[in-house]
């Protein structure tokens, strides 16, 4: 399906989880988690450079992500 998949952080627990969100639904608002990643799922976000392979779109992602900034945003998260 479209959507988006998470990781954020459960502020009550004080876990990190995945999750995901259909359409456009906000991860904090619909889960209470804080987001720290998220991946967009639709196909506008990968067709260009993916055609319909959207594993290869998602594997990929692995090599961009900027985890300082996704550690920042932890910190913050756990305050």
């Amino acid at each position: 399906g479209s959507g988006w998949g998470w990781l954020g952080f459960d502020v009550k627990t004080g876990r990190i989880e995945a999750a995901t969100c259909p359409n456009q639904d906000p991860l904090q608002a619909t889960t209470g988690l804080v987001p720290l990643l998220g991946i967009d799922v639709w196909e506008h976000a990968y067709y260009v450079d993916y055609r319909n392979v959207r594993p290869n779109y998602v594997n990929a992602i692995w090599d961009i992500i900027n985890w300082k900034t996704v550690e920042e945003r932890l910190v913050a998260a756990q305050k």
